[in-house]
């Protein structure tokens, strides 16, 4: 049996890039295409050097492989031509499918899920995305447990952990669940904390503008370019995991807080949605929410469902939108403007967050949405 590695991580970020086959099965997706770029880009966003992608095209998953024999065959040869060291799945595997290929294949086998968890492991940076990304991780890995967790004893010292006659597998179970009870309980204690600072919020009459869209549609640098902060922003998937807070003050508007928040993906981790519930709350309880979306791209309207499914998850799905067209300066639609239905309430806004054209509209949008001096009402769209 291939060993696994002491360490949660798919992929060393210290280390040189390490070859990594890819394998990505069509069971009559129309999206087949689509999903397959974000699946590089995915895989872009890591430490990983891209050998080749295996394609193949199956009426339904084999329950011992998920590929058919032949393909896991294929991938072998693949892996030991590229001398590979990881095999990444875009597809959700289970446990016995993942042991099951690491012994044909004799390397590594991750799935999506463990893919986008890996990435949100090394792109949380507060203390409370870290804790939201370990405890999603764990969730995920127990149920995949072979061995190499005895690490955790190192958070409780490690000497009389093991009781008598108890298994090397019994003991790393017993570690997880340890460790994920003491996780809930540290996450508890910062949800309070955060619902306190919105409770305050609350009781200074301060709505909260939340940005929401797809990853990668350019929300971060929306963002600054609003409150003139400083947020890291990149053109890769999940640039930003942590939610950030800022005041914005308008002239003809009352105090606003504008909140940036995680980017959504398709099918993205039940895991992580829950674990991510807290800083959800920031969306939950906005008063409007910003939905970014590329201007130009040729999917647009599937990428937003996409959102509003996730939304629907975190109940927040009947918090009033606008939609906001970013990135005009790429597309066709160069033109900034605000569209309105036939109420005349605001729909839509066109701008480009990286050449400021249109934000002044976006500024007189929320001004409109939270006229200074009056109770706001949210209008619907």
């Amino acid at each position: 049996m291939f060993d696994r590695p002491d360490s949660n991580a798919a992929f060393d970020e210290s280390a040189e890039k390490e070859a990594v086959v890819l394998v990505h099965l069509n069971f009559n997706d129309l999206n087949f295409a689509e999903s397959e770029q974000e699946f590089i880009e995915l895989v872009n966003s890591t430490n990983a050097e891209i050998a080749t992608i295996v394609h193949g095209k199956r009426r339904s998953p084999d329950p011992k492989y998920y590929a058919g024999s032949g393909k896991v065959e294929e991938i072998r040869e693949q892996v030991v031509a590229s001398n590979a060291a990881l095999v990444i799945f875009n597809h959700d595997l289970s446990p016995s499918q993942e042991r099951n290929l690491e012994q044909k294949l004799h390397c590594r086998v991750i799935a999506r899920t463990g893919l986008i968890l890996d990435i949100f492991a090394r792109r949380a940076r507060s203390h409370e995305g870290k804790l939201q990304v370990e405890l999603a991780q764990l969730k995920h890995l127990s149920t995949r447990l072979v061995r190499g967790w005895t690490h955790l004893e190192r958070q409780k010292g490690g000497i009389g952990l093991r009781g008598p006659g108890e298994t090397q597998l019994e003991t790393d179970r017993r570690l997880l669940g340890q460790r994920i009870k003491s996780l809930k309980k540290r996450l508890g204690k910062v949800r309070s904390q955060r619902q306190q600072g919105g409770r305050s919020r609350q009781r200074s009459d301060v709505p909260v503008v939340s940005l929401v869209g797809y990853t990668n549609m350019g929300k971060s640098s929306l963002f600054n370019r609003m409150t003139t902060s400083d947020v890291y922003a990149d053109d890769r998937l999940f640039a930003t995991l942590d939610p950030t807070l800022r005041r914005l003050k308008l002239t003809g508007t009352q105090g606003l807080v504008m909140a940036d928040t995680v980017g959504f993906i398709r099918k993205l981790p039940h895991d992580l949605v829950e674990s991510f519930s807290s800083t959800l709350e920031e969306t939950r309880n906005a008063a409007l929410l910003l939905h970014v979306v590329e201007a130009g791209a040729s999917d647009r309207e599937e990428l937003m469902e996409h959102v509003n499914d996730v939304l629907r998850q975190i109940d927040a799905d009947e918090v009033p939108q606008v939609i906001v067209c970013n990135k005009i300066d790429r597309s066709e639609e160069h033109e900034a403007r605000i569209d309105r239905n036939e109420d005349g309430h605001i729909t839509r806004v066109w701008l480009s967050a990286q050449t400021g054209e249109g934000i002044d509209l976006l500024r007189q949008v929320l001004q409109e949405y939270f006229p200074e001096q009056e109770s706001y009402l949210t209008q619907p769209v």
